[in-house]
């Protein structure tokens, strides 16, 4: 697929402010393990090769297992993950699915069992952070790592 456009160069100064948002996020106090799952789910379910591709690598080089990595597109059938971590991924399907049926009070309450509000307000935010660069990758067909690698 070949690349539409550089966004950060054709918008350089607001994807300065994207950035810093996204710096607040990693330094937000939420467990890098859950905002690497919580990333790729998103990833996936928006169908960007990209952030699917550099979020699996960066959590494997971060200590999270091939397995682990490998299965967060069905966790619910999997055994691998805690009780928070399945939390985060039903929410973070509701929140990435949004126009669906919105965030349901049920999972609203049962997130708030594994998350306090100000957590919760954080993985909010990193939820529509990685939406923001799903939707910047695909619209813009970000230039993939191994596409760079064949240009090389």
């Amino acid at each position: 697929m070949k690349q539409r456009m550089d966004f950060f160069a054709a918008a350089p100064a607001i994807m300065k402010q994207v950035r810093a948002l996204n710096q607040a996020v990693e330094a937000s106090g939420l467990e890098h393990s859950l905002l690497h799952l919580v990333k790729l789910r998103a990833s996936q379910i928006n169908g960007c090769s990209f952030c699917v591709d550099m979020h699996s690598r960066e959590a494997m080089r971060d200590g999270e297992s091939q397995q682990r990595v490998f299965l967060v597109s069905a966790w619910k059938e999997s055994p691998l993950y805690s009780e928070r971590e399945r939390a985060a991924f039903a929410y973070t399907e509701a929140v990435t699915l949004i126009s669906g049926q919105g965030v349901p009070e049920a999972l609203y309450e049962a997130s708030l069992k594994h998350f306090s509000e100000e957590e919760l307000v954080k993985l909010t935010v990193a939820i529509g952070m990685i939406n923001v660069w799903n939707r910047l990758c695909v619209s813009f067909h970000a230039l993939h790592p191994a596409e760079a690698a064949r240009a090389a």
